[in-house]
């Protein structure tokens, strides 16, 4: 029969395999239906005046960069077609290759600023995919380093984003207008 001390250990050693975090929700609950009308892509290209507390990088009448709110590593970023598109099928081929331009300035950006050394580049199409937005199709720029993988990630299931969102924001736009990116777009920098 387990001892008071063994039974509030083994309840110690349940809670601290939990990592609290609330914030999270936001994004769950923000996901909402995957119809045009629930998609945070669409309401942020709607809404320029927010790009700053959106976090919005760069837009056009095609495409629009921003900052993933719910970050894999510092400096996760998100492409998009402006327009409300599941698949690759339903954007018009002009609008594919201003996205495959986006991406390549997004990853000159984070070389540039973030000293990035790879990267995972990927679209996931369907929930099964991974898609938390299977009706609006993004690209995930999401730059990695040597080492990056440490020991939170493998003891805690959990990242460390070490910059906030909006010095990051702030650090990409110099950075881009240092580079001359992105191009054909109406940057706002600071």
């Amino acid at each position: 029969m387990p001892t008071r001390v063994a039974a509030e250990s083994a309840q110690m050693a349940e809670f601290e395999k939990n990592l609290w975090a609330p914030w999270r929700m936001e994004y769950i609950a923000g996901l909402g239906a995957p119809d045009a009308g629930d998609c945070f892509l669409c309401r942020t290209a709607s809404r320029p005046q927010d790009d700053e507390r959106n976090y919005v990088l760069w837009r056009s009448p095609a495409t629009i960069t921003l900052l993933n709110l719910f970050p894999y590593n510092s400096g996760h970023l998100l492409i998009a077609p402006t327009a409300h598109a599941a698949g690759l099928e339903d954007i018009p081929e002009p609008k594919l290759l201003e996205l495959i331009a986006r991406t390549r300035d997004a990853k000159l950006v984070l070389e540039a600023a973030l000293h990035a050394q790879g990267f995972n580049i990927g679209i996931n199409i369907g929930h099964c995919a991974g898609a938390g937005l299977p009706g609006h199709l993004h690209i995930h720029v999401v730059p990695r380093w040597a080492g990056d993988t440490n020991f939170m990630a493998v003891v805690g299931d959990a990242k460390v984003i070490p910059q906030a969102l909006a010095e990051t924001r702030r650090l990409f736009l110099e950075t881009a207008a240092q580079l001359g990116l992105p191009r054909q777009l109406a940057d706002r920098t600071p």
